[in-house]
C-alpha cells in the first residue's frame, strides 16, 4: 500500500478530473478499503479541498468548486502539456486570455525541473504554426461556459449569427470544443434542427446553461475534430494560388516557406503555390515578400490582385491630392502670390 502522503496526492489527482467517482471504484483505484478512503477524503478536506460526498450504497465523491483555487497536482506529462498549452493560448484567438496565459506560463515553468523545461523548449522549437493571416477572436467567457457545459453534459442556449448573417437562438447538447487553424468550434446536437452542427465560437454570444442534463448521443464521425473538418470541407474548398515571384528561392522560403511550396525557376525567380481559404490571404502572403510577382492562376486570384491594384492606386492618388491641397492652403496662409504659385497644376 502506498504511503498516506503519496496516496493523498493520487486521490487529489483523480478528483481533479472533476468526474463523479463511485466510492467502491475510487477505493479500488487507490488499492484501499472504503474506510481508508473516507479517512483520506477527510484529510483533503482538512487541507481546504472541498470534496462532496454522496452517502449510501451507490454513494461516491466529487471535487466541488471552492472559495479559492487549491494547488494542482500534475505528473510530468501533464506539466509539459500544461506549459505547451499555455504557450499556445498566449498566441491564440481568444480575447483577454493572452496576458493571463503568459503569467500562468511563467509560474509553471518556474517550478519545473530542468529536464521538463528541456522537453517544453524542444516542443516549442520544433513546432510551427500553419495558420495564414489573422484569426477571429473568441470570447474567453464564452469558451469557459461552453467547456463547462460539455464537461457537465448540460444543455445550453446561446445567440448565434450564421455565415449569411442570419441571427437566431440555439438550444443544443454540447459535445466537444475543437480548435482548428486558430479558430474555435463547438460540436453539438442542435435541438431545433434535430441534427449535429458545428458552431464557430466567435459567432456565439450570451451562452446560458439550462440546468438540464442529457445522455450523450453518438457522434456521426470518428471524433469531433474530424466532424469539424468534414463540415468545413463541405462549405469551403481551399484555393491553391500559383504565382511567380521575382525574388530568389531562399528569400521567398524565409518569408513564406511554412505556408506554401516554393520552387526555384533558375532565372532568379521563384514559383510559389499557396493553399489558402481565399485569394485575399494568398495576396497578403505574396505582398509580404516585398518583390514584384505575377499571378498565374486561378482567375479569381488574378481578378482579386487587379482589384487591389486599382484600389491602392486610387488611394495613392487621393493622398497625393490631399497633400498638395494642404501645402497650397499653408502657403496661402503665409500670404501673397506665393500661395497662388504653389497651387497644384
Amino acid at each position: 500500500m502506498a504511503s498516506t502522503g503519496s496516496r493523498a496526492l493520487q486521490l487529489l489527482s483523480l478528483l481533479q478530473t472533476h468526474r463523479y467517482w463511485p466510492g467502491q471504484e475510487l477505493a479500488q483505484q487507490l488499492g484501499v478499503s472504503p474506510r481508508t478512503l473516507r479517512r483520506d477524503v477527510e484529510r483533503l478536506r482538512d487541507l481546504g479541498y472541498p470534496v462532496d460526498a454522496t452517502r449510501g450504497v451507490a454513494g461516491g465523491y466529487q471535487l466541488a468548486a471552492g472559495a479559492s483555487l487549491p494547488p494542482l497536482v500534475v505528473d510530468d506529462d501533464e506539466a509539459v502539456a500544461l506549459a505547451v498549452g499555455l504557450r499556445t493560448a498566449a498566441q491564440s484567438g481568444i480575447a483577454g486570455i493572452d496576458e493571463a496565459s503568459v503569467r500562468a506560463l511563467a509560474k509553471v515553468v518556474q517550478v519545473m525541473p530542468p529536464r521538463l523545461r528541456r522537453r517544453v523548449d524542444a516542443l516549442r522549437m520544433t513546432t510551427l504554426s500553419t495558420s495564414l493571416g489573422p484569426s477571429p477572436i473568441a470570447d474567453a467567457g464564452v469558451l469557459t461556459a461552453l467547456a463547462q457545459a460539455c464537461r457537465d453534459e448540460e444543455r445550453i442556449e446561446f445567440a448565434y449569427v450564421a455565415r449569411d448573417g442570419q441571427a437566431s437562438t440555439r438550444a443544443v447538447e454540447p459535445h466537444r470544443l475543437v480548435s482548428i487553424e486558430r479558430r474555435w468550434y463547438l460540436v453539438a446536437y442542435d435541438l431545433t434542427r434535430f441534427d449535429w452542427r458545428s458552431f464557430r465560437l466567435d459567432r456565439i454570444a450570451e451562452p446560458r446553461p439550462t440546468g438540464t442534463r442529457f445522455r450523450p448521443r453518438a457522434l456521426p464521425a470518428e471524433d469531433a475534430a474530424e466532424y469539424v473538418r468534414e463540415s468545413l470541407h463541405s462549405i469551403v474548398e481551399p484555393m491553391v494560388v500559383d504565382a511567380t515571384v521575382e525574388a530568389p528561392y531562399d528569400r521567398v522560403v524565409e518569408v513564406l516557406g511554412r505556408w506554401c511550396t516554393v520552387e526555384a525557376n533558375g532565372d532568379g525567380t521563384s514559383a510559389v503555390h499557396i493553399t489558402a481559404e481565399s485569394a485575399e490571404w494568398a495576396l497578403f502572403g505574396l505582398a509580404a515578400v516585398d518583390a514584384p510577382f505575377r499571378i498565374v492562376g486561378p482567375e479569381e486570384a488574378v481578378l482579386a490582385a487587379a482589384d487591389w491594384g486599382e484600389r491602392f492606386t486610387r488611394s495613392a492618388a487621393a493622398l497625393t491630392m490631399d497633400g498638395g491641397a494642404s501645402t497650397s492652403a499653408a502657403s496661402a496662409a503665409a500670404g501673397g502670390s506665393e500661395g497662388n504659385a504653389s497651387r497644384p497644376r
